[in-house]
């Protein structure tokens, strides 16, 4: 049985589903894909923390699917504009983990990961694969990972 370690960019999810589609990413049904025959070792969504009870209910659940949810505060900036991310976080925690994963699963559109995943498959010949929003996904992305899933269809909650 391959070891699975699965990265979700919450923002980036949220924000391409609801921007494609005008719905939800649905996170039972990419658990049950991306683990399917496979023993998880690692499973964490990274999202942003404001405190609303809408946001806390999502962690919660988020964790009863079975990931540990790492927060970051919001961070409004003087000038209006906000600051929410978490991609050297989740740089280091691929990186960490990928030592003890057959495959990495990253759910994300973010084009600034290709690198990471290259990297992860060169240093760890851990098997790669991202989920994302076909049309919102960056083909950097795309063409870096070993396999790619489109979000779409049983992917979201409609």
């Amino acid at each position: 049985m391959k070891r699975v370690s699965i990265f979700v960019d919450v923002q980036n999810i949220y924000y391409t589903t609801r921007d494609q589609y005008q719905c939800h990413f649905d996170y039972n049904a990419f658990w049950a894909a991306a683990t399917q025959g496979r023993e998880v070792v690692n499973a964490f969504a990274y999202a942003i923390h404001r405190g609303s009870e809408k946001q806390i209910q999502f962690q919660n659940i988020l964790r009863g699917i079975g990931f540990e949810v790492r927060l970051k505060p919001y961070i409004q900036r003087s000038d209006g504009s906000a600051k929410g991310d978490w991609d050297v976080g989740i740089t280091l925690d691929v990186i960490e983990c990928a030592a003890q994963s057959d495959v990495i699963v990253l759910a994300s559109g973010d084009g600034d990961f290709a690198m990471l995943l290259d990297r992860a498959h060169e240093k760890y010949q851990v098997e790669t694969e991202v989920y994302g929003v076909p049309a919102l996904t960056a083909s950097s992305l795309i063409h870096s990972a070993g396999k790619y899933v489109p979000i779409e269809g049983a992917l979201l909650l409609r």
